[in-house]
C-alpha cells in the first residue's frame, strides 16, 4: 500500500512531502502538536534592526552566538535589544537563536544521513544532553524519534 506521504513525494519532492506531512498531520493522542510545527521566523513586525538581527542569526546559526556579542555587533545595548526583540517577536533573543538552531537540525535530520552528533556539531552545540533536551523541548521528540519519523 502506498502511503499519502510516499505518493506526495513521488509527484513532488522529499522536502515538500515532509512539509505537507507536518502541515496536515494531527495526532489526536498527543498533548502537543510541536513535532509538526514549522518555525517561520516571527518576522511580521516593523523593527528593521530586529529584522537584521533575525537574519544575522539565521545566516550564522552554526556559530555560538551570545546575546552580548549580537548586541555589540548591532550597536544596541543588551537590555534594549532584549526588550525590543521580545516586543517584536514575542521571544527572547536566546529562545530565537535556539529555535533557529533546532529548525536547522530538523532539516538536516530530514534530509541527510548525518549522525545526531554530526548534526549537533553542525549547529553549534557540543554537549549531546543539552542538544537532546533542547530538541525535545522545542519539537516534542528526541532527535532520533524525529529522524525516524521524517527521514524517508
Amino acid at each position: 500500500m502506498i502511503t499519502p506521504l510516499a505518493l506526495n513525494q513521488k509527484y513532488t519532492d522529499k522536502e515538500t512531502a515532509i512539509w505537507a506531512s507536518k502541515y496536515f498531520a494531527l495526532d489526536i493522542g498527543r498533548n502537543s502538536q510541536s513535532p509538526f510545527a514549522i518555525f517561520s521566523g516571527q518576522k511580521e513586525h516593523d523593527d528593521k534592526d530586529i529584522l537584521g538581527i533575525q537574519e544575522y542569526n539565521e545566516e550564522n546559526y552554526k556559530a555560538r552566538l551570545a546575546v552580548n556579542e549580537v548586541a555589540d555587533k548591532f550597536s544596541i545595548g543588551r537590555t534594549s535589544l532584549e526588550r525590543r526583540f521580545k516586543k517584536a517577536t514575542s521571544s527572547s533573543v536566546v529562545e530565537y537563536i535556539q529555535r533557529v538552531k533546532i529548525e536547522a537540525a530538523k532539516k538536516q535530520l530530514e534530509k541527510g544521513r548525518k549522525t545526531i552528533n554530526e548534526v549537533m556539531y553542525d549547529i553549534g552545540y557540543s554537549e549531546i544532553n543539552a542538544f537532546r533536551n533542547l530538541f525535545k523541548q522545542i519539537s516534542g521528540m528526541t532527535p532520533i524519534e524525529y529522524r525516524n519519523k521524517y527521514n524517508l
